[in-house]
């Protein structure tokens, strides 16, 4: 009962979009639908949407630290030195 309350308010926040397809590609999502255990096509779109945005972050980030100033290099020491100040703060 719970669930279905919750699910009828993430429901009502949502907004409808209607998308069109040519034939072939309507066919493999409805077939990624059903071999993947999605529930609707709506459930399939969503989640590449969000895996979208996920890798659009993951670019953002990526570029903003390759923007970034240079620091010190990291080696082997560097590595060790965090190791030990790691393990004094157990």
């Amino acid at each position: 009962m719970l669930a279905n309350f919750c699910q009828s308010g993430y429901i009502a926040f949502m907004s409808t979009m209607n998308i069109s397809l040519p034939d072939s590609l309507r066919t493999f999502v409805e077939e990624q639908v059903s071999a993947r255990g999605y529930g609707t096509s709506s459930e399939y779109v969503r989640e590449l949407i969000r895996k979208d945005l996920d890798r659009q972050n993951l670019r953002d980030l990526l570029l903003k630290g390759a923007s970034s100033e240079l620091t010190a290099s990291v080696n082997a020491q560097y590595f060790q030195d965090m190791r030990e100040r790691v393990l004094k703060r157990d």
